[in-house]
């Protein structure tokens, strides 16, 4: 025990750091980025059972990311035997909150070597948890916490293995280094750091025994992080160079590339100025911190320059040279590589752990610097203040440290921050909202079929207190915005933190009188959705409607009578452009979209309309139909019918649920020549492309149409399908693109007796087996065939098939037949060689076979 008495102090911090957090475990929400990280999890752990169709999906990129944390979360997760809904999410916010903990529990050890003083190690332990913004983090952001926290770990292995100079210590530290790689591409940071650091260390060693340790130090760092990081990056393994060089370029040219506000622009995540990361943490962190790390990085930096080779020799200078090369490098890695980086600066968090220990080395300085303790006392004095201010603020903004601003920034000016600054990207302020609606009485679209108002359920966004006491019903009184615009109207109730609007809650009952009052009339322009002139305002209607529609946004083009009536900075053009997310200025209820916009005073002489996405016109899609029945071919008859039209896929589902069509649309198409696909397609044979209804398809009467054109190459078979969101099939359905060539082959085969009948006839014919079925639907094909052919020489085999005694030619059906008038006829071509037997069937993969046939060919 007296040797943890110097740690009691750190120790009660984490202690009661972790009753805090237990205590407001469940005031968070569940961010937009939580489903994907559980999400990535799953398709990795597929992927290692040989599923690899998940683990290439573009959504949520999860093949871009190491999957080592979140299997880390996986796997606790079914361990306590949580499967989904809000406590797979708190148990998640609990974990990621404790390795945070654990990660300001090795920056104290690490302060503490760097200075000699349990105090100041302290003072960095509570410099480095009292960033609001990185504490609200700790709950619900695995990705970049994760980095920070294992970014730390890996500090103090460094630390540790300069200060032994062990082969051993630098094996360790390459584990940790590897680790930390897998989870961020930052982390090459220190794989570069530290070879770059034993280079300076052999250059100054004495004799060949001291380089030789050098030497087998830096090797066994570099092979154990090679190894840990390649071990936990399972997409590398079947192409570790070109997919590596894949994994690298997502440093600066990563798929998502949203705009968001910064300093009153709008940018796109890769055309952010030189400023955006200095910026962003300025205003972000505790003023007495910034104050701290800068006084401790300067005092490095001047004893440094005082004393250059000491500076190369000393074990603490040359550690403080490196915290601030962790600081600086990054950030000018961002600049130099036009890095994509957006939500403020959350992808290098990772400064705050150097920044907090300079910022204790400076505490160190200063007091060193002083003569007189009472100057010393003071100075620890102002560190402790600048702590408990920012406790206070922290306290008082709570649960939206997540956008606290400094005052560096002005926070006064009410809806400021919110014009100049991107908010509450993560979309808490709608749980507070939800949570004000729980106690008002007010009846809820959450639960019912009414769930466009929230991304996430109310079983995932509220704790169960308040989900008890939602009221819910499909028809219901309120929504809840999250809010970046100005609302339309008055709102029941505002989410606010600074003065600037977080979430609002409205009232539906005012769209729904919109309704009654249009839905008779004729629309003055009948688009995607109808408009509607309604005194000062524009009224959209759309019925029936699916949530995604009320995500769009509405662009006009609004040509006037008079030019002189538009403002001065549009009437060089002649024209007027507004734009409104409908999300803000409209909602939907019983199945219909309604929203009302502002339509301008002045008089008007033409008005075109656009989309973003661009919707489809009601008519065009009924059209689409039409033509389809009439004169396209039926490719499959499933859970909807697809047909070919003109080079383009209709699908066509009769008596539709909207709701359903949420779901994401998968296409996977094989073409005839692998060729035509893009290299990084070509191992796996197929063309996967994800669309959303509401970017291709529309409404006619009860149907859902959806439109897709193909690539103008030729095409063997496609598979399509609906993935819910979290995992499964909604449906699936494989299919030739040409059945009509099978005819023939059904034809030919027709004519001669099956070598042998069953579930499906076989018949041989011209060096080929025809499989025939009829009746026969779609369903009776999903099934995996195998085919089993023994030569009548064991030379014919394949060297790598001899021990078998038979050759294995297993297909997909789609891939090699089609179904059509009720029939499904397939043909596989034979070997060349003379052939004894085969054995054929169809078997679901580890579980059982469906059926078997023996087959004496004799040729």
């Amino acid at each position: 025990m007296k040797v943890l008495a110097p740690h009691y102090p750190a120790l009660l911090a984490l202690a009661l750091f972790l009753v805090v957090g237990l205590a407001i475990l469940d005031d968070y929400g569940v961010s937009w980025d939580e489903p994907c990280d559980r999400m990535r999890a799953t398709e990795a752990w597929d992927f290692l059972a040989g599923d690899e169709e998940g683990y290439s999906d573009e959504l949520c990129s999860v093949r871009l990311y190491g999957p080592s944390f979140d299997w880390a979360l996986l796997f606790a997760e079914r361990a306590l035997g949580i499967e989904s809904g809000r406590g797979a999410y708190v148990s998640q916010h609990l974990l990621i909150h404790l390795t945070h903990l654990i990660g300001g529990l090795f920056l104290y050890m690490l302060a503490r070597r760097l200075s000699g003083k349990s105090l100041v190690g302290l003072f960095a332990l509570l410099i480095f948890l009292l960033h609001p913004r990185l504490y609200a983090h700790s709950f619900f952001n695995s990705k970049d916490i994760a980095f920070l926290a294992m970014f730390i770990v890996a500090l103090f292995l460094a630390h540790r293995a300069f200060s032994r100079d062990r082969v051993g210590a630098f094996a360790l530290l390459g584990v940790g280094v590897g680790i930390l790689v897998n989870l961020r591409i930052m982390g090459v940071m220190l794989l570069a750091a530290v070879p770059a650091l034993r280079a300076l260390d052999f250059a100054l060693a004495q004799d060949w025994p001291e380089r030789k340790r050098v030497l087998l130090s830096t090797g066994a760092f570099a092979l154990m992080a090679g190894l840990v990081f390649f071990a936990l990056l399972p997409y590398l393994w079947a192409d570790p160079v070109g997919r590596g060089g894949e994994w690298w370029s997502t440093l600066s040219a990563h798929p998502y590339k949203p705009e968001e506000l910064f300093r009153g622009t709008l940018y796109r995540s890769d055309e952010h100025s030189a400023a955006y990361v200095p910026v962003w943490f300025s205003i972000t962190s505790p003023p007495f911190a910034l104050a701290l790390g800068l006084i401790g990085a300067t005092a490095v930096l001047a004893r440094s320059a005082m004393a250059p080779h000491a500076a190369m020799r000393s074990g603490r200078l040359r550690f403080g040279l490196l915290l601030i090369g962790c600081v600086a490098a990054p950030v000018a890695a961002v600049i130099l590589l036009d890095a994509n980086i957006y939500h403020g600066w959350r992808h290098v968090y990772f400064l705050w752990a150097p920044f907090s220990l300079l910022g204790a080395l400076g505490l160190v300085w200063l007091a060193s610097t002083l003569r007189r303790a009472r100057f010393r006392t003071a100075v620890y004095g102002a560190a402790g203040a600048g702590i408990a201010a920012t406790l206070i603020s922290m306290a008082l903004i709570h649960p939206n440290q997540q956008i606290s601003f400094n005052f560096l920034v002005d926070r006064v000016a009410p809806e400021y921050l919110r014009t100049q600054y991107v908010m509450d990207y993560w979309g808490h302020g709608i749980q507070q909202a939800f949570i004000w609606l729980a106690s008002s009485g007010i009846v809820s679209s959450v639960g019912g079929n009414d769930s466009v108002d929230a991304e996430l359920a109310a079983t995932d966004i509220l704790p169960a207190a308040h989900r008890v006491r939602l009221p819910r019903r499909s028809s219901p009184d309120a929504f809840v915005v999250g809010n970046f615009h100005e609302p339309l109207g008055p709102a029941l109730h505002t989410v606010s933190v600074y003065a600037n609007t977080l979430a609002t809650v409205r009232r539906k009952s005012d769209l729904r009188a919109v309704y009654e009052t249009v839905r008779r009339r004729e629309p003055f322009i009948d688009a995607a959705f109808d408009l509607h002139r309604l005194g000062g305002d524009l009224a959209l209607v759309k019925e029936p409607c699916a949530p995604s529609f009320v995500e769009t946004r509405l662009a006009l083009k609004i040509t006037p009578l008079n030019v002189g009536d538009l403002a001065p900075e549009w009437q060089a053009k002649g024209f007027e452009r507004q734009a409104w997310p409908l999300a803000v200025y409209g909602a939907m209820f019983d199945g219909k979209c309604v929203a009302l916009v502002p339509y301008p005073e002045y008089p008007v002489a033409a008005i075109e309309v656009e989309w973003s996405p661009p919707l489809l016109n009601d008519n065009a899609a009924r059209e689409a139909m039409r033509q389809a029945k009439a004169d396209g071919r039926l490719l499959a008859r499933s859970y909807y019918d697809v047909y070919l039209v003109d080079g383009e896929h209709v699908y066509v589902r009769e008596n539709c649920d909207p709701l359903e069509t949420e779901h994401t649309f998968l296409l996977d198409i094989y073409p005839k020549r692998a060729s035509d696909l893009s290299e990084d397609r070509r191992e796996r044979g197929f063309e996967r492309i994800r669309f959303s209804f509401v970017r291709n398809s529309a409404f006619v009467g009860q149907a859902c149409v959806a439109l897709f054109p193909l690539p103008d190459y030729p095409i063997a078979g496609f598979r399509t399908g609906q993935r819910i969101d979290g995992g499964g099939n909604l449906w699936r359905a494989s299919f030739s693109a040409n059945p009509e060539s099978y005819r023939a082959v059904h034809r030919a085969a027709a004519s001669s007796e099956p070598a042998t009948r069953g579930v499906f006839d076989v018949y041989l014919t011209d060096g080929a087996l025809v499989y025939v079925k009829e009746p026969c639907d779609q369903a009776d094909t999903e099934a995996r065939f195998f085919l089993h052919v023994v030569p009548e020489r064991e030379d014919d085999l394949p060297e790598d098939r001899r021990e078998y005694g038979f050759n294995g030619l297993d297909f997909d059906f789609f891939l090699n037949g089609a179904w059509f008038d009720a029939q499904c006829v397939a043909r596989v071509p034979l070997p060349d060689y003379p052939i004894a037997s085969a054995r054929t069937g169809q078997h679901i993969s580890g579980v059982r076979e469906i059926w078997s046939a023996e087959l004496a060919l004799g040729r």
